[in-house]
């Protein structure tokens, strides 16, 4: 380097090229590099493309060679000597540590020595961008949570919104009649069957119900009489008649089976307290006791009483009428408090009710 050795002043580096460093190898390519520039510029001088002036002033013209050398020289290149690569191990004045030939060119820029300070600092950053990154992850995690609940809340307060406008809605729409309940007793008198000596005895007389009503009647009719409404201080819970002898406890309903243990009531909502309403007391004539057999001996004037939880309550007769089965007016109020003792009549063909009327006295 700076021309002060060459090649044959020193011995070849015979060291493999993977035991040197790489600022070895960086400093090598320089100095090839440095070496070929320097022959390509011989090379010029040798050929005449170079002209060098004299202390005289007279051009001064090389040899000429032959094309052949020529191109031999420009392809040889010479390795490395061994001067060259300890001269360009060693720390140059100018600046340290960078090889620095006679033009000044500065071959590579080594690596210069780690900052204290700037590494605190790049961990001090990586610190913080860490805790802003887990920032950012809890507040999407927060995001989320709050979006739910607000999903949640909102589809709360939907529900609640379509239910009061469908109660609007259903509120709005009329009202529709319920379909009326047939009842037997609204087309026939209560207390009809077949006389004992009829065959097959003594049974509920389907040939009092109009044809036209036979399927409601066997599928609304029955199934509805078994019912039996609880009873109250007002309910009437027993009839007396002197004159006939009765004392017998009534049994809420006019159908087949409550006329079966007795005198039935009808189930119109009538109590013996009521100040209007007619209470319609029924019984057989023929069969279960025979309690209503002897109504046609009643006659005006004569009294009868029925008793509930809290008093007893007289009743006057006023007379008594003949009807068919399907004369159910009788059963409707006479506009004052009112009774009505029903049979079949008479006795044992049961074709015809004996209806007998009585009036509410003061007692």
């Amino acid at each position: 380097i700076n021309g002060k050795y060459s090649g044959k002043d020193v011995m070849r580096d015979k060291r493999p090229v993977d035991e040197l460093t790489i600022e070895e190898l960086e400093r090598i390519l320089a100095i090839r590099k440095r070496e070929e520039r320097q022959q390509r510029m011989d090379r010029m001088k040798r050929h005449g493309r170079m002209v060098e002036s004299s202390p005289n002033g007279a051009k001064q013209h090389p040899p000429q060679e032959s094309l052949l050398a020529t191109h031999q020289a420009a392809l040889t290149v010479p390795a490395p000597s061994a001067s060259l690569v300890a001269d360009a191990a060693r720390p140059a004045k100018n600046p340290p540590g960078l090889p620095q030939f006679d033009d000044g060119v500065i071959v590579d820029e080594p690596q210069t020595a780690a900052n204290p300070s700037r590494n605190i600092g790049k961990i001090v950053l990586n610190q913080l961008l860490l805790l802003v990154e887990v920032a950012a992850v809890l507040g999407i995690i927060y995001l989320a949570y709050t979006m739910f609940q607000s999903i949640g809340k909102l589809e709360e307060e939907t529900a609640s919104a379509q239910q009061q406008i469908n109660e609007q809605r259903l509120a709005a729409l009329p009202t529709i009649a319920p379909t009326p309940q047939l009842r037997l007793e609204q087309f026939v008198l209560p207390g009809g069957h077949t006389p004992p000596t009829a065959p097959g005895g003594a049974q509920f007389n389907l040939n009092e119900v109009p044809e036209n009503l036979l399927p409601l009647v066997q599928s609304q009719v029955f199934p509805e009489i078994l019912r039996r409404p609880q009873p109250t201080t007002e309910t009437a819970l027993r009839v007396i008649i002197p004159k006939l002898n009765i004392n017998q406890s009534i049994v809420q309903g006019t159908d087949w089976e409550a006329l079966k243990q007795g005198v039935g009531q009808l189930q119109n909502g009538i109590n013996p307290s009521d100040p209007l309403g007619n209470l319609v007391l029924s019984a057989h004539n023929d069969i279960y006791g025979e309690l209503f057999r002897h109504l046609d001996q009643l006659e005006a004037g004569d009294r009868f009483q029925v008793q509930t939880q809290n008093q007893v309550y007289t009743y006057q007769i006023t007379g008594w009428e003949l009807y068919k089965p399907s004369d159910v007016h009788v059963l409707n109020s006479r506009g004052t408090a009112s009774a009505t003792l029903i049979s079949c009549y008479p006795y044992q063909v049961n074709t015809e009710r004996l209806v007998v009327f009585a009036d509410r006295i003061d007692t």
